[in-house]
């Protein structure tokens, strides 16, 4: 039963409608969309339904399937995500010229479906810093965007108040608040029993707190994304009238009227009884406050020698690109990624940074799980293209025979989109896929 003072709290705002609400949260349907790669473009082997109007590339499903049976989901050829949370889509096209490099920051990335979204709009020219406090929630998103294949990226493990020492750096910067997550009651129930008055006060406290952090890191006339999973009122409108008092000016976001979603003065509302989505709050705002830049110098992040760039060259695209050392392993890195990586990486704790190619040891490269899925991977590298049993097989690290003549280091393909490495020999299949990315089921 959803909390009467949350009702209460909501009868006052345009839009809601208290039984049609209560009634859509009563309701076992569960809405299932995804958003396609398109750095990965290939056939899929579910069918999608009708398009999330908010977003180029999002689709709804009839019917949820098992995504962990899907090696493509494994290749990163999509993304699953609650189709309310890809307005950030709409937001950016219609504020930013995305055509230009940008530097953006999403400030509390896990697990990565904003990260994925953001990275699919930037041109390759441009930056994202990907951030989570949580450091278990860090893994996993450095695992989402290793899948969606690009070296633009780095991700990053810290608290949002090292980022006030980045004056200025980004033309954007993404916060999607820890909330007290009643819009998610209908798709988990479970939160219901969390929430509380108590809850969303201490939550608008946590949110005000990260959003005074990262302001000094936005440059002026830099835009702010502020989003929320809450209904609640203090957690949302009432951020945003705080934001404008802090020196940001309110930017209205072009929204077609059949879509649902409720136009407020200080943001946009999606209620599961007006749109086919969960809970969802989201504003966009404009820095007017006069801000300084951080000073970034001009040193390049130094590259790997001549002779480990002979080694690893074979297995990565790198024109136009740079291969650094960082704890071992080899990353590919564009240019702002390296420069970004090369300035900070001692103010920062990095968990990923472009795409981890791998290790040397001795005369030979020793691949990454990341390579596998990249987008830079070399064409000279050795594949096997896989039918979907055996890619399944591989993706279970269960025996399967190969019908190759070459044998040694291998790239395993799903209809030409990379799931993982292994050693083929005479007598057996080495799978390198590493075993936390096993399907257990």
């Amino acid at each position: 039963m959803i909390p009467q003072p949350l009702i209460n709290s909501l009868c006052h705002l345009p839009g809601f409608d208290e039984q049609a609400f209560v009634q859509a949260h009563e309701t076992t349907s569960r809405i299932t969309s995804i958003r396609l790669n398109p750095f990965k473009r290939t056939e899929l082997d579910i069918e999608l339904n009708a398009p999330v109007p908010w977003a180029s590339e999002a689709f709804y499903l009839d019917e949820r399937p098992s995504f962990t049976h899907d090696p493509l989901f494994h290749a990163g050829c999509y993304y699953v995500q609650e189709a309310g949370s890809m307005f950030i889509e709409q937001v950016l096209k219609s504020t930013l010229d995305l055509s230009h490099p940008l530097k953006v920051l999403d400030l509390c990335a896990a697990p990565g479906g904003k990260s994925t979204l953001v990275n699919s709009l930037l041109s390759e020219d441009s930056l994202l810093v990907a951030n989570e406090f949580v450091k278990a929630r860090a893994g996993i998103l450095a695992q989402n965007l290793g899948k969606w294949g690009t070296c633009n990226t780095v991700v990053t493990n810290n608290d949002a108040s090292r980022f006030a020492e980045l004056t200025g750096f980004f033309d954007a910067i993404v916060v999607d608040a820890p909330c007290s997550g009643s819009g998610l009651f209908r798709k988990q129930p479970e939160a219901i029993d969390e929430w509380s008055e108590s809850a969303v006060n201490a939550c608008a406290m946590r949110q005000h707190r990260i959003l005074e952090d990262c302001i000094p890191a936005l440059k002026e006339n830099g835009l702010l994304i502020y989003s929320t999973c809450s209904y609640s009122e203090q957690e949302n409108e009432d951020v945003v009238k705080w934001l404008i008092e802090q020196g940001f000016d309110y930017v209205p976001v072009p929204v077609n009227a059949d879509w649902g979603i409720v136009e407020g003065a200080h943001g946009y509302r999606f209620y599961p009884h007006l749109t086919r989505s969960e809970g969802f709050f989201c504003a966009a705002l404009r820095k007017t406050a006069t801000t300084g830049t951080v000073h970034t110098g001009r040193k390049k992040a130094p590259e790997a020698s001549k002779n480990e760039l002979a080694v690893l060259r074979p297995f990565v695209d790198a024109e136009g690109k740079s291969i650094v050392r960082k704890n071992d392993q080899y990353h590919l890195l564009s240019t702002a990624a390296g420069d970004f990586l090369h300035q900070f990486e001692k103010q920062f704790y990095f968990k990923k940074a472009g795409v981890v190619i791998g290790e040397i040891k001795g005369s030979d490269m020793v691949p990454n799980q990341e390579l596998a899925w990249a987008l830079s991977a070399s064409a000279q590298i050795r594949r096997l293209e896989l039918n979907k049993e055996n890619a399944l097989k591989f993706l279970r690290k269960e025996s399967f025979e190969a019908s190759q003549n070459e044998k040694g280091l291998t790239l395993l393909s799903y209809r030409h989109r990379g799931l993982g490495w292994a050693k083929l020999l005479p007598n057996r299949i080495n799978n390198y896929l590493p075993n936390e990315l096993k399907i257990l089921k």
